[in-house]
């Protein structure tokens, strides 16, 4: 249960030769990849490509048409060794995931893969974004390429380009007998257009064309063949690469009437070039540009052909590479120097080193680029950098008066809240924890209301970074991991490592049943709830049954102190919690919080409530309010909780300044702020009602027996008040 579906989009996948495409960018790689003759495709789920699992996820019907091999790896790792199925036969292989820390998590495999070769194409799609629209550390793709000799591209982003280079990239390839990755930004990857489509084209070999076994003991990686692959690589594949993205024009020339100036762009930021251009009045919409442009579709290697032809007869060439070190800007100056070309090469000297290219950024670039070229620009850099705060610092003071930040948080209804809101009373009552988390929705704790989290270090590898520290701590160490973090590293790395190593801590893994951050992937211990037949939705989940459950996990890998524990049950949390930090127990205790993520959970839950009141049913959802004339104005359940539902409003006391609390209409009826109201025993101001749609007679009788009590009781204080009785 993914958290967007594409089953109606995919069939346009099975578009014919000459027909019009029209979609997404991720449509438009899936169309590619299946035109391409692509045999086995698989990968790991992350922004910005986590679209392109489910939309592989929602086409596996089009696909085992074909004949493709489709399945979604427990890692980066995993879908990187897959590519070897491309090592020894002609099988075209892709492979997708979140860039730099999913390289990271692969890079074992990809340096075999590099050193080793390929005979078929073989294809990393990595989601790559900069700045502040990123959720991944500022490094880049761009250095593994160079130190494992894979070539890199970096496509226009529009369809067109996009549908191309795939099919050319599997053809560089194999030319080369390299592999190499396919970056796309998130606005590559959902950028709108059309293509010309061709028609998809079986996998050469598949389960009805089986390969024969072929075993070439040249490409296993040991010595002495790792230095003969080294060689190789240096002294054939890049050769053929370079030959082959110069023969089949793989990066593209723009001409314009400023001969002496030129341009060299990343083809994944030209669109954000053009616009800045187009503001400068030396471009239209459509990309012709006054200013020459070359554009590098691959990134990696640099065509020093290419790069002398287009700076030969200019005197100054910017470069706009993002990101740092400046990799791109240093191989050009090396290239024009080396043929004694004497072009003024701008570059990180006019441009930012860090940090995405906004188009902010890029119109202050292309102005002082046009500056330093002895050019007008219609917006100068001065003016340029003038618009980039509108606001004057009086401004800024006021507006963050007025609007409170708002930093990421926890979903209204998370079952992780509970969890944090638990850990952070004990807290109180043991003093500091040390908690190393990790990464998922649960990294959110980290920020208010809850503060709690001292460190992240990566994907599933909280206890292995608390390891180092628990010797030294009054407590026992508590380690947070995912259920999604426990199944791509967190099992070996983290419980079968702290079970050899005696750690004797505490690790809470947060069961929410799928890969919840990423948009509600299926991991292997998905969730699988039972269909609800009753009448009355209530929120209590349904009995739901693991398909590998994460508690069998442990005990297999040795854990003995296991506890399994609802996390919207704060009190049992609570108690759990205590009891792991004081035993004499010695070895890791693990605890494991259970709670549907609740996005997913509407997103059941929500289409069997509209059917059952549109059949007529009697359905019931809770929601919760706040007395108003009961609550204290404190706001403890808000720091306690921070549910997005519970704020404030005006108090109807005119004797009283401060606020109460109040829920809004955005309530689930998850009962937490009551929870945790009776656990941290504040002001009895929670209330549950349910809402009743399609009320039996025997609602509406109880329902105007109520409104009649109610009514006579309202009626004599209001009698005792006019007398002063009251």
């Amino acid at each position: 249960m993914a958290e967007r579906s594409f089953a109606e989009e995919v069939l346009k996948l099975r578009a014919g030769d000459g027909e019009v495409f029209k979609g997404e960018g991720i449509l438009a790689i899936t169309k590619a990849l299946l035109q391409s003759g692509v045999s086995y495709v698989s990968g790991y789920q992350g922004a910005p490509i986590s679209a392109l699992m489910d939309v592989l996820n929602d086409a596996q019907d089009i696909l085992g048409e074909l004949g493709v091999h489709f399945e979604a790896a427990g890692s980066e790792a995993t879908a990187a060794a897959m590519l070897s199925a491309s090592i020894n036969y002609p099988l075209r292989g892709a492979v997708t995931w979140k860039s730099t820390v999913g390289t990271n998590v692969a890079s074992d495999a990809l340096s075999n893969l590099a050193s080793s070769g390929v005979t078929g194409g073989a294809m990393v799609i990595v989601g790559e974004d900069y700045g502040e629209g990123s959720s991944i550390m500022q490094e880049r793709t761009y250095a593994f390429a160079m130190k494992a000799q894979m070539w890199l591209l970096d496509p226009r982003p529009n369809l067109p380009s996009i549908v191309d280079m795939v099919e050319k990239g599997f053809e560089l390839s194999e030319a080369s007998n390299t592999p190499l990755f396919f970056m796309m930004r998130i606005r590559g990857c959902h950028v709108s257009g059309e293509f010309v489509a061709h028609d998809n084209v079986p996998p050469r070999y598949s389960d009805s064309n089986p390969v024969i076994p072929n075993r070439e003991a040249d490409k296993i990686i040991l010595p002495p063949n790792v230095y003969a692959h080294e060689r190789e690589k240096i002294a054939q594949r890049l050769p053929a690469a370079i030959e082959f993205i110069k023969e089949r024009k793989l990066n593209e020339f723009f001409p314009g009437k400023h001969g002496d100036l030129g341009i060299i762009v990343q083809g994944g930021c030209y669109n954000t070039l053009v616009r800045a251009l187009q503001r400068q009045g030396l471009s239209d919409v459509l990309g012709n540009s006054d200013i020459p442009i070359y554009v590098m579709n691959v990134a990696y290697p640099l065509v020093p052909d290419e790069l002398v032809q287009f700076c030969a007869d200019k005197k100054q060439v910017l470069v706009l590479e993002e990101g740092q070190p400046e990799y791109v800007e240093q191989g050009i100056n090396t290239v024009l120097r080396r043929a004694d070309v004497q072009t003024r090469v701008y570059g990180k000297d006019i441009m930012p080193m860090a940090g995405e290219y906004t188009g902010q950024v890029m119109l202050l670039g292309i102005a002082r680029f046009l500056e330093a070229a002895g050019m007008t620009p219609a917006l100068g850099s001065a003016a340029v950098a003038a618009m980039e705060t509108p606001l004057s610092e009086d401004d800024q003071r006021e507006l963050l008066s007025n609007v409170p930040p708002r930093p990421s948080g926890l979903c209204t209804g998370c079952p992780e809240r509970p969890l944090f809101s638990a850990v952070k009373q004990v807290q109180k009552e043991l003093g500091p924890f040390h908690i190393s988390s990790d990464i998922g929705c649960h990294s959110f704790a980290t920020l208010a209301p809850f503060n709690l989290g001292n460190t992240i270090m990566g994907y599933g590898l909280s206890l292995a970074s608390s390891s180092s520290i628990r010797h030294t701590l009054p407590h026992k160490s508590i380690s947070i991991m995912g259920d999604g973090g426990f199944w791509h590293n967190g099992l070996t790395s983290g419980v079968t490592s702290a079970v050899f190593n005696k750690h004797d801590g505490l690790l809470i893994i947060v069961d929410n049943g799928y890969a919840a951050a990423t948009g509600g992937q299926d991991i292997p211990s998905l969730v699988e709830p039972n269909k609800i037949i009753a009448t009355t939705i209530d929120t209590d989940a349904p009995a739901r049954e693991d398909q590998q459950p994460i508690e069998d996990a442990c005990r297999g890998a040795g854990v003995r102190w296991i506890r399994t524990v609802s996390t919207y049950n704060i009190e049992a949390m609570k108690n759990t919690l205590r009891e792991a930090l004081t035993t004499d127990e010695g070895g890791l205790k693990v605890i494991i919080a259970e709670g549907e993520c609740m996005l997913n959970r509407q997103r059941r839950i929500k289409p069997l409530m509209k059917r059952s009141i549109a059949d007529g049913k009697r359905t019931l959802r809770a929601r919760f309010m706040v007395d108003a004339e009961t609550c204290t104005g404190d706001h403890a359940c808000i720091r306690l909780s921070g549910c997005p539902s519970l704020t404030i409003k005006p108090n109807p006391d005119p004797l009283r300044k401060d606020p109460v609390s109040y829920v809004d209409n955005s309530c689930v009826g998850c009962g937490v702020c009551g929870e945790n109201v009776h656990s941290a025993i504040l002001c009895p101001s929670f209330s549950r009602v349910d809402l009743v749609y399609n009320p039996s007679w025997r609602d509406r009788m109880m329902g105007k027996l109520r409104q009649t009590v109610i009514g006579w009781m309202q009626s004599r204080d209001d009698d005792q008040q006019a007398a002063g009785t009251l």
